[in-house]
């Protein structure tokens, strides 16, 4: 298939808008398939996963492809759900065109308008698609205005639904301007797409006011990709994906006015940090890029490409990233759902997919020629994991099995992170949100054979002193044979937050010999990782040792362990200790109108507000400090008062004393443990 001939599009927007069904009405509509699936009976060709089919909603992005009138059009389903957001930010890469499927009834919602957002900055050409106009067709018009409201006047319809929502009326091919419409007509919304697009091109504009000539789909079509290209328009189509109506009219501005690999805006691609042009070209060296990966227990690591120069066949030799050694490619593959057709070649401007390939990740860049071997996209904005849940193997015996599990998992969701808390021996498993958490952790039991117990991170809380001690122990054993004697002065005092541990040797005269220092120091360290107050580690603390006794043949390493042990937690227990809780740096994004009930809620558990600032048109940022125990269910929180329209980020910023009751209750029942 001629790159002329190729279309790349992502359909994404807010879940339930009716994407998955609008795609298999075009699949069926184009003799892709031969009968149309339901989502209720779990039989579309894009939720083929047991998850997808039992919660009613796309997971994963999918990519199917069909032809129409000689053209190949490459459709990526992404997922609506708010949680999953960064897996449809992440195949962004792979098209040149981005369409915002919305429902007619409910309107855009918070992941259409963060799709439609990040596509702009990503400079892909953009297409509204509105659904379900056959049930919402008194408020059609209404809708509409609130898109241009909300995302700009450029927005413009290219066609208008007819009374009574049963099919749509063409405004800029062939129109037919006496055809009824349910609101505006067909005159003044041909004026008004004919309007912007000539406004990008100043002679077809001289001769469209000038002349007063109309203009033919021909003249205008150029124009018409450079204004999509500028964001200068976004067209507005109707259909209703139920009944079929509007979806030839979508088949024809899909193949005839969204842009070819060779029209769209060329992709981000760098060499270091200098700006690289890329043309698809079958005759080029091969550039093409990971976008999504899939790892199947069965069938191994699956990578999917868009080829962006160059021609992959099965017998290419190919390097990634900065790698010398190249791989054979093997077996090429064109996607429908999960069905896998084997192809002899995937040229410039298409998606192919290559399977069992452990070096081939997400991100990853693909070629073959050392030319290209510092080649990188320009990095995605995905949402920063925020919600963690601790994972630990059911079975005893399985941390290895769940440590490649993660690894597999993660390889697959650039929005999914695990990371190991060595000091509290946790694994936390992080995710966009808790249903993002919930879909891993069920994948994880159904496809890997893997169950395990899940809880709260545990916090990170640390043990500190206030004000100088001092600390003394002998510690003295006798057996039977030879004994244990060691005798250790030592002083502590309170460091600056951050400076974390110092340990000095003053001792003069032999008191303890040097070769039994290091001893006194290890017992020490023993109780500044174990905690002497409640059982966290301790920080932030300078230690002198200045003097001691010992005996010639009773002395040994253990004794002065031991001595150095006792000695600092009796000193601890004199310096004022109090028990520290990590504070984090809170960034929030929401609706404006929510500000109140935000910042209530973030005052009333303990968080101080620190700056806020309007972001957009509506959007508001606020910035604050809070204890890291008091955001363990904030996104939660934060879902429930913005309506699920709002996002935040967290990172570490300073320990800080806890509530005395907080210490009270955390240090209830501890006991520092002996030594064997």
């Amino acid at each position: 298939m001629p790159v002329r001939n190729i279309r790349n599009i992502a359909f994404a927007g807010q879940a339930g808008a009716g994407k998955t069904t609008l795609v298999e009405r075009l699949l069926f509509q184009t003799n892709t398939i031969q009968q149309m699936g339901e989502i209720e009976r779990g039989s579309t060709v894009c939720d083929y996963d047991t998850q997808s089919k039992q919660r009613q909603h796309s997971l994963n992005p999918t990519p199917v492809t069909f032809k129409y009138n000689q053209h190949r059009v490459n459709i990526l389903d992404a997922p609506g759900m708010p949680d999953f957001i960064g897996r449809s930010i992440s195949i962004l890469p792979a098209v040149e065109s981005v369409a915002l499927v919305i429902d007619g009834v409910d309107g855009p919602g918070m992941v259409t308008e963060r799709m439609f957002e990040i596509a702009g900055e990503r400079e892909k050409c953009r297409l509204i698609i509105i659904n379900k106009i056959d049930a919402n067709d008194e408020d059609l018009a209404t809708l509409l205005a609130e898109l241009q409201a909300q995302f700009g006047a450029e927005l413009l319809p290219i066609n208008l639904p007819d009374k009574g929502g049963h099919d749509v009326v063409d405004c800029f091919f062939t129109p037919d301007y006496d055809a009824e419409t349910l609101f505006s007509s067909v005159q003044d919304a041909h004026d008004a797409l004919v309007d912007q697009v000539v406004e990008v091109d100043e002679e077809l504009m001289e001769l469209y006011l000038e002349q007063g000539q109309e203009l033919s789909p021909q003249q205008l079509h150029d124009p018409f990709e450079k204004a999509l290209r500028s964001a200068h328009l976004v067209p507005v189509c109707f259909v209703s994906a139920r009944t079929g109506a509007g979806v030839d009219q979508l088949l024809k501005i899909l193949t005839e006015l969204m842009p070819t690999p060779l029209e769209g805006n060329p992709p981000l691609f760098m060499n270091h940090d200098q700006p690289v042009d890329v043309q698809p070209a079958e005759d080029g060296h091969v550039i093409a890029h990971v976008f999504k990966v899939e790892v199947d227990p069965f069938m191994g690591r699956l990578a999917m490409l868009r080829v962006h120069q160059g021609c992959i066949t099965p017998e290419s030799q190919l390097f990634v990233g900065e790698s010398k050694k190249p791989f054979k490619v093997g077996h090429l593959f064109k996607l429908q759902g999960n069905e896998r057709i084997e192809i002899e070649r995937a040229v410039a401007g298409d998606i192919c997919a290559i399977g069992k390939v452990d070096e081939l990740v997400f991100d990853a860049v693909v070629h073959d020629s050392h030319d290209e071997d510092n080649f990188h996209l320009k990095s995605l904005d995905l949402p920063p994991p925020m919600f963690s849940m601790a994972v630990r193997p059911t079975r005893r015996g399985d941390e290895q099995k769940l440590s490649e599990t993660l690894t597999k998992i993660t390889a697959e969701d650039p929005s999914l992170t695990v990371s190991h808390r060595a000091n509290l021996n946790e694994t936390l498993l992080t995710g966009v949100g808790e249903l993002h958490i919930q879909v891993a952790i069920d994948r994880m039991a159904e496809q890997f054979k893997l169950e395990v117990d899940v809880s709260e991170p545990s916090i990170d809380y640390r043990e500190t002193i206030t004000k100088p001690a001092e600390g003394h122990y002998r510690h003295k054993k006798q057996t039977g044979g030879a004994g244990q004697f060691g005798e250790v002065y030592l002083r502590i005092r309170p460091l600056a937050r951050g400076e974390g541990f110092r340990f000095i040797d003053k001792v003069v005269g032999g008191a303890i010999p040097g070769s039994f220092i290091p001893a006194v120091e290890k017992g020490v360290r023993q109780i500044m990782a174990e905690g002497a107050i409640a059982g966290y580690a301790m920080q932030d603390i300078e230690v002198e040792v200045y003097d001691g006794k010992h005996h010639s043949v009773d002395s040994k390493e253990i004794a002065f362990v031991s001595a150095g042990r006792k000695a600092f937690l009796e000193a601890v227990k004199q310096a004022a200790p109090i028990i520290l809780e990590p504070v984090v740096d809170v960034a929030v994004s929401f609706p404006s109108e929510a500000m109140g009930d935000i910042s209530g809620d973030m005052v009333s558990h303990r968080g101080i507000i620190c700056d806020t600032r309007m972001e957009g048109k509506n959007k508001t940022l606020l910035k604050c400090k809070a204890p890291l125990s008091e955001m363990g269910d904030y996104s939660q929180r934060l879902k429930s008062i913005a309506s699920g329209e709002g996002s935040f980020t967290m990172g570490l910023s300073h320990f800080d004393s806890v509530p005395r009751e907080t210490q009270q209750q955390l240090c209830k029942g501890y006991e520092v443990k002996e030594l064997a």
